[in-house]
């Protein structure tokens, strides 16, 4: 594995999903990048920013991103913490105690430990192919959690939101992004709109046009705000709150411990 993941740790556990969510995300993984920045015309950094900022992580914290992908999250979790220290420029290992990115794709967390960031900055990621319902940690490990578009494709999201909250440390927040699923009529027609004739017809260009369908029945069978937040406080957490942003087609939900 050391030849592959030259920068980092690899470490693989065994892991329970869907087996055609995970072969779709395997698949995808290596234009994923360049499919989120075309069809968020770049939106989502400022909302993988925005996320990162709820965690209120600060220097020294022991960071988890879950459903990490191509971990397009850590260098925002970087940006937020340089911006709190007087030197700016320290890489992310010197000012987080440890960053580990959680996946269940290995192709994905190829992608992921080869890009430039993690080999030229920074020592201390540890990529983990690994289940979101059985995470291989102990108990109140992570001083900040984040998930960006993960708690949707997983197969049991009480199980996945109780495994963050048992990992978490008390006082502790996590960070989840995700697509918006929204009472308002309009909001979700814009959205299974665009999906029909934007994301649909930009995914076919690379040969993924069926891989990107399943978006729309995704977000249709996933929780809205109010329920997100119902889930969480229901497992445990003490308190959750469910912010719209990109004008209501993309939603995070911010939890403490």
């Amino acid at each position: 594995m050391s030849t592959v993941f030259p920068s980092s740790t690899f470490r693989p556990t065994s892991i329970r999903c869907s087996n055609d969510r995970q072969a779709l995300f395997n698949r995808i993984a290596p234009v994923y990048d360049n499919l989120n920045d075309l069809l968020s015309l770049g939106q989502h950094r400022i909302w993988k920013r925005m996320a990162v900022s709820w965690t209120q992580a600060k220097m020294g914290d022991r960071v988890l991103d879950v459903c990490c992908g191509s971990a397009d999250f850590i260098p925002h979790s970087s940006l937020h913490l340089s911006l709190q220290s007087p030197k700016s420029n320290l890489p992310l290992e010197e000012l987080a105690a440890g960053v580990i990115g959680l996946d269940f794709s290995k192709e994905q967390l190829m992608v992921a430990s080869s890009r430039s960031f993690t080999k030229n900055c920074f020592k201390n990621i540890e990529w983990v192919e690994g289940d979101a319902l059985d995470l291989p940690f102990a108990d109140n490990y992570f001083d900040a959690i984040t998930m960006g578009y993960g708690l949707r494709n997983v197969v049991d999201k009480r199980k996945a939101m109780q495994e963050i909250l048992r990992v978490l440390k008390p006082g502790s927040n996590v960070s989840i992004l995700d697509f918006n699923k929204s009472n308002e009529l309009l909001t979700s027609s814009i959205t299974e709109w665009m999906i029909d004739n934007i994301v649909v017809p930009v995914a076919s260009v690379y040969g993924l046009s069926d891989d990107y369908r399943y978006l729309k029945r995704s977000i249709r069978e996933f929780l809205t705000g109010k329920e997100l937040e119902k889930l969480a406080l229901d497992v445990g957490f003490s308190t959750a709150r469910h912010y719209e942003i990109g004008g209501g087609l993309m939603g995070c939900l911010v939890a403490k411990n």
